[in-house]
């Protein structure tokens, strides 16, 4: 698995680039902002994207959606019950004075347990609602890219809109920390962990 991790924005959105080395198909998960940059990633690295996958609507992951589908043709790929967070993000923005530029419609509503193929890859969809209804975690190859939902020694927010402390503590449980102990987990912000580690030392577990 090719694997490319870009800060982006003025939050420091974690984008990843996840890469099949047989096909050259990439998947860009949180396009959070500076879709050039994102577009010279994909350039350097010799990959084609064809899907772009938000682990859940808040603004701050989905700013590049737009340009990156206009220029790749990528389907653009979102759980169902955040569609209404990835339609109101740009008045989401507004209210913290940020701006970000509105998505394009999804190509495809995702409902959690689906596989996704990319390439020779196939990705997992795992449903992490709680930090936002519709999160979500990606299992690809040992890694999961986890959104806002699970942080190293920490969990997402859940003072928002729509936010469920409960119902994100039990995902967690049941979708991540169920997996191998040696899982790499690729938070939306922040350093790697493993799952491991986080068994072994966040305080919320």
């Amino acid at each position: 698995m090719i694997l490319q991790r870009i800060p982006v924005g003025p939050l420091q959105v974690n984008c990843f680039i996840v890469g099949c080395p047989q096909t050259r198909e990439a998947a860009i998960i949180d396009p959070g902002d500076e879709g050039e940059r994102i577009l010279d990633a994909l350039r350097r690295l010799e990959l084609t994207a064809t899907l772009i996958i938000n682990t859940h609507g808040h603004f701050d992951h989905i700013g590049a959606n737009r340009l990156l589908a206009e220029r790749t043709g990528a389907a653009l790929l979102i759980h169902r019950a955040d569609l209404p967070l990835l339609e109101q993000a740009a008045r989401h923005a507004a209210m913290y004075g940020l701006q970000v530029t509105d998505s394009v419609a999804p190509t495809r509503l995702l409902e959690g347990g689906e596989t996704l193929a990319l390439g020779s890859l196939s990705i997992r969809v795992l449903p992490t609602p709680g930090h936002s209804p519709g999160g979500i975690s990606l299992l690809v190859d040992g890694h999961v890219f986890t959104g806002d939902a699970l942080f190293a020694g920490s969990i997402g927010r859940t003072d928002l809109p729509g936010s469920n402390t409960e119902q994100l503590l039990a995902a967690i449980r049941e979708q991540l920390l169920s997996l191998p102990e040696q899982t790499v987990v690729h938070p939306g912000h922040g350093p790697d962990t493993s799952i491991g580690r986080e068994k072994l030392s966040n305080p919320f577990f």
